[in-house]
């Protein structure tokens, strides 16, 4: 009987394996170094994106190594802005976003993140600050490989006015910038990437 035929990793595969390390060791680094990353990202954040009154802010909640996202929910609650979480639906679908405050109880998810339970309001955001594992300057994101954040902004952006009514923004350590990245026909592209050290606007074309 013939061996079995070894499958060869794909570059999106190994890429989110390196990637994974990435950002572990930067999640790691120092006792402080996480919290420190998540404050001065939540601080570039606010630096160059405008969060208008009427805006919805999607956040995720932070799972394994992802950068922190507390800092900015507590400045987007000082601020008065409506904060929402993802969650995941039906398989294959764009996620449903519902509406989050901190403090506010907390169920898990199908990924072992944290979500509203089903009483929270369900809400349409304008503005979604997505996790991932890499990302380039052009508006490249490397997820886990689920395609959820590709298929809602897809979504979002087919309903939005203009192309600025709906605001991808990636949340990451500066460590987990790469020159490029894989950009096939379903990838969505990020509008900007906050990181600890910068505010970057993504160069794609809308």
């Amino acid at each position: 009987m013939l061996p079995p035929i070894a499958m060869t990793p794909s570059p999106k595969q190994i890429l989110r394996a390196r990637m994974k390390g990435e950002r572990r060791i930067a999640a790691r680094a120092r006792p402080d170094a996480a919290e420190n990353a998540a404050r001065h990202a939540a601080r570039n954040f606010f630096s160059a994106i405008e969060v208008p009154d009427s805006a919805i802010v999607s956040l995720y909640y932070p799972i394994k190594d992802e950068l922190d996202t507390e800092p900015l929910a507590a400045a987007l609650t000082e601020r008065g802005a409506a904060i929402a979480l993802p969650v995941v639906g039906a398989k294959n679908q764009p996620l449903i976003f519902r509406t989050y405050q901190p403090g506010d109880a907390l169920i898990d998810g199908a990924y072992g993140e944290q979500v509203p339970t089903d009483e929270a309001e369900e809400v349409r955001p304008t503005i979604i600050v997505a996790p991932l594992l890499a990302f380039s300057r052009a508006g490249g994101r490397l997820g886990y490989g689920g395609g959820y954040y590709d298929r809602t902004l897809e979504a979002l952006r087919a309903n939005a006015k203009s192309h600025g009514d709906i605001l991808a923004v990636g949340f990451a350590y500066g460590v987990q910038e790469v020159d490029a990245l894989p950009f096939g026909p379903l990838d969505q592209p990020l509008d900007w990437i906050a990181t600890e050290r910068a505010a970057i606007r993504c160069r794609h074309k809308s």
